[in-house]
């Protein structure tokens, strides 16, 4: 009975999800703030709709239910309860149906945190996210039934999760994915929002700005997360490949991050206001390109889920209403939007510019060879495969001259900046950036390597120069902390962040060029040495889990003599799969170096190991950089500027009517 009732709760959130579309939408049109009020509650009914639907799916899991048919697919009776947990969404229904309330989640969040906006304008935007949530509930209930039974037989046991997924990262990974997916649907929803009710300026800009900086901060750390599973848990070190899957969130990071200083630069002069709409609607497309790349079955991926042709149908077709309706709204209303272009080339809003269109090249370019071999395919041109070599050809490039406009572009003004005076500011910087670099091989002792040398350029290029600009603010401060404490926390975030992209950019240059890896022939006794690391296999034993068994040996590693770290490398095989092995690698993390070790496959009927090991420097620092970044996304999204004021709130009447004049929010100072 359980099932039915989730079922059931989630065709309510179906009915609620349609009359949040309707009624304030109709409220809109009729000039009636009595339907426009009623979005709020609409939005939080159909968030505990959905919360029902998946608390009831939880429980079936948990209770061992195998007459649901994913849960005997997804679990096992032996299956540990953690992983019973998030087996919800190891498959395709359950992560879709977390999907929907992620989506109702971040619907109730815009209309709890949106009272003091104009009643239409949050009226239009939960309007348009109750729609986006129409059509993905249709969906589940249409196509991916989560409590679909298995009756009058069902299973006595089920077939178990998926061995990768049987780890502590799938508690988190998942999740967070997909609150930054969905919540560029905010973004989205305020940018229809402002083409709907001709209310294109600055204003929305600023309205939208903490919500896309949450949803981008969400989709750092989910990409960081699944980078960091994926390097541990796949047992050969890396932590990217380019995967399609992998692909498919890194293209929204790129599209967002370009929507973010694109938002800017509206709020704060009141420009690039169509291009701005434009990369909403192109970032949240990309989130829906991505789901439809992981759910059609036309990739194959460790990553992407098992899905029947039909699911991939519905959302292609759910993407091309999406993108359909959007782009026909933008070419009807962004034409009568003027901006005035007075800045010079050489001002924040052409390096902005200039930082956009970086960014988005470098999305097509991830997005070109992601969907290159499915056209080639679909077309019966033959089978091509597009790997590392072409993303690294194209992409690094592009990158690099970013970091290089990065520079720059931060200590510049707004509408136009002296030459002599930016030359001042960032020669230093630049000297001391070449400096670092080409001194950084030597120092660090490694082979010198042209690679190293820009990495190291650029990355404290983006320091020195970012830290150049805030030294330049604090010139007239009577105290570095007085000083500090005066600037805005958005700037406080934008310097975090910065900085924290430059940490990143030092881990993938440096651990993509120093790392060294071997693979060795190991029996108990035996040594190996890598990277100046010796590594002596001193036992050889099977080890019981929960609902696997595991070859498991025993590594000492030691360096010039002195012991460094004992590791314990598994290979596992579980009950209910006994044909998919896991590898477990033992890993001695560090600040500035991994040590990882692997086992491989057996030899000599077990009597030997296949070990792989690695040594893999500053490989930390890629994922600390996403953490450094993230952090400042949430200073510069707490900042109490972007929240609206009082008097943006005052209406020309009670009923709120019709689209009113905009309201001028930044200061004479900010603006220029």
């Amino acid at each position: 009975m359980i099932p039915e009732l989730g079922f059931f709760a989630l065709i309510l959130s179906l009915l609620l999800a349609l009359a949040l579309m309707v009624i304030p939408a109709a409220g809109v049109f009729a000039g009636n703030a009595l339907l426009m009020r009623a979005a709020r509650p609409l939005a939080a009914g159909q968030l505990v709709m959905v919360s029902i639907s998946l608390a009831l799916l939880t429980a079936a899991f948990l209770a061992d239910d195998f007459s649901v048919a994913i849960v005997a697919a997804q679990s096992n009776t032996l299956l540990p309860s953690v992983y019973k947990f998030t087996a919800v969404w190891g498959g395709h229904e359950g992560s879709m149906l977390l999907w929907v309330w992620v989506m109702a989640l971040w619907t109730l969040a815009v209309a709890t945190f949106s009272k003091r906006l104009p009643l239409d304008m949050v009226a239009r935007v939960l309007a348009v996210m109750g729609a986006l949530g129409v059509g993905f509930i249709a969906f589940l209930l249409f196509t991916s039934n989560p409590f679909a039974r298995l009756l009058p037989n069902p299973p006595l046991d089920g077939a178990d999760l998926n061995p990768l997924l049987q780890d502590p990262g799938m508690v988190i990974h998942p999740p967070m994915l997909y609150f930054g997916y969905v919540g560029f649907s905010v973004a989205f929803a305020f940018a229809i929002a402002a083409l709907w009710g001709g209310r294109l300026d600055a204003t929305w800009a600023r309205w939208s700005r903490p919500w896309t900086t949450a949803a981008w901060i969400f989709l750092t750390l989910g990409i960081a997360l699944g980078s960091w599973w994926a390097y541990y848990e796949l047992g050969w070190g890396g932590w990217w490949f380019w995967d399609p899957v992998e692909n498919a969130s890194f293209m929204p990071w790129l599209a967002g991050t370009a929507l973010m200083h694109s938002l800017a630069v509206t709020d704060k002069r009141g420009l690039f206001k169509s291009w701005t709409v434009l990369l909403a609607i192109f970032t949240f497309s990309l989130s829906l390109l991505g789901a439809f790349l992981v759910r059609s079955g036309v990739l194959t991926s460790v990553h992407s889920f098992a899905a029947d042709p039909s699911r991939g149908l519905f959302i292609l077709a759910f993407l091309g209403v999406v993108v359909g309706g959007s782009l026909t709204l933008y070419a009807l209303r962004a034409p009568a939007v003027a901006s005035r272009s007075d800045f010079s080339a050489l001002s924040r809003e052409m390096l902005l510019l200039v930082n956009n269109v970086l960014l988005l090249v470098a999305t097509l370019t991830v997005l070109s060879g992601t969907l290159f071999p499915l056209l080639a395919d679909a077309l019966e041109l033959g089978k091509y495969s597009v790997g590392p070599p072409y993303f690294n050809a194209v992409f690094i490039p592009l990158m690099a001259v970013l970091l290089a406009f990065l520079g720059v572009g931060i200590n510049t003004q707004w509408k136009r900046s002296r030459g002599n005076e930016l030359r001042r500011l960032v020669l230093p910087a630049a000297i001391a950036s070449l400096a670092i670099g080409v001194i950084f091989p030597w120092a660090y002792g490694g082979a010198f390597h042209i690679g190293v040398v820009v990495t190291m350029v650029l990355a404290a290029w983006v320091v020195l120069a970012t830290l150049a600009d805030l030294r330049h603010k604090l010139r007239h401060a009577r105290g570095w902390w007085q000083g500090l404490r005066r600037l805005a926390p958005a700037y406080h975030g934008m310097v975090i962040a910065h900085i924290g992209l430059a940490i990143t950019v030092v881990g993938v240059g440096l651990t993509s060029v120093y790392s060294e890896e071997q693979d060795v022939r190991m029996v108990e006794g035996s040594h190996a040495e890598l990277a100046g690391y010796q590594f002596l296999l001193t036992d050889l034993s099977v080890r019981q889990g929960p609902n696997f068994v595991a070859q498991r040996g025993t590594v000492e590693v030691s360096h010039n003599g002195r012991p460094v770290a004992t590791l314990y490398p598994e290979k596992r095989s579980y009950h209910a799969r006994p044909g998919q092995l896991m590898t477990e690698a033992g890993i001695d993390p560090g600040l500035f170096r991994d040590i990882f070790v692997a086992l491989g496959e057996p030899l000599e009927g077990g009597e030997a190991w296949a070990v792989r090991l690695q040594h893999k420097p500053f490989v930390r620092w890629i994922w600390l950089g996403a953490l450094v970044m993230s952090i400042g996304g949430l200073i510069a999204a707490l900042d109490r500027r972007y929240r609206p004021a009082r008097r943006e709130a005052v209406d020309r009447a009670d009923a709120q009517t019709g689209p009113r004049h905009p309201v001028v929010t930044s200061t004479p100072a900010e603006q220029h």
